[in-house]
């Protein structure tokens, strides 16, 4: 079975029960990795996605992807870092630092990182240290959020007390 056509059957089935469960599907593609193809849906909602929640979409789905041909099914969040794919996606992170990613260098460039100013009319408009530029859609490989973790404070619910009562008698001295 070609690969369209194994993406032809699972993703209306993967919106369907998508809509169903309350998540969006936020992608689903067919991957070669070794000897094995994986069918990998990922889906999102509000407050993000459990494991509780991909079990339960994973065992859901399982029965209406059989026909398909693949070796491994897994089920993901599509993680803080996700790609940026549908106009929703751009809408969500107007204003917000972005990476994209070009199949071919613009001056000798592949990679540009700037204020996403949106998707406008199937172009990717970014505000850059160099100006404003503009990408046709289809030229990027890859848009990503850029992830800032130095503002971030990491040690707000942490409980060190916590971690010296767990460790507490477990000394082999």
């Amino acid at each position: 079975m070609a690969q369209s056509d194994i993406i032809a059957i699972a993703v209306p089935a993967c919106e369907a029960l998508a809509r169903e469960m309350n998540y969006e599907l936020v992608d689903v593609e067919l991957a070669k990795e070794g000897p094995g193809k994986y069918l990998r849906i990922y889906i999102d909602k509000p407050g993000g996605i459990t494991l509780d929640d991909c079990e339960a979409f994973h065992r859901a789905i399982q029965p209406k992807v059989e026909r398909v041909d693949y070796d491994f099914l897994e089920v993901c969040s599509p993680g803080i870092d996700r790609p940026l794919k549908k106009q929703r996606d751009f809408d969500a992170h107007a204003g917000k630092q972005v990476q994209v990613h070009l199949y071919r260098p613009v001056n000798r460039q592949k990679v540009f990182e700037g204020t996403l100013v949106g998707l406008v009319d199937g172009e990717i408009v970014l505000d850059t240290p160099q100006g404003r530029m503009r990408f046709a859609q289809r030229s990027a490989s890859r848009v990503t959020p850029v992830l800032h973790f130095e503002d971030a404070d990491f040690d707000a619910d942490f409980d060190e007390t916590e971690m010296e009562t767990e460790g507490a008698g477990n000394d082999e001295s």
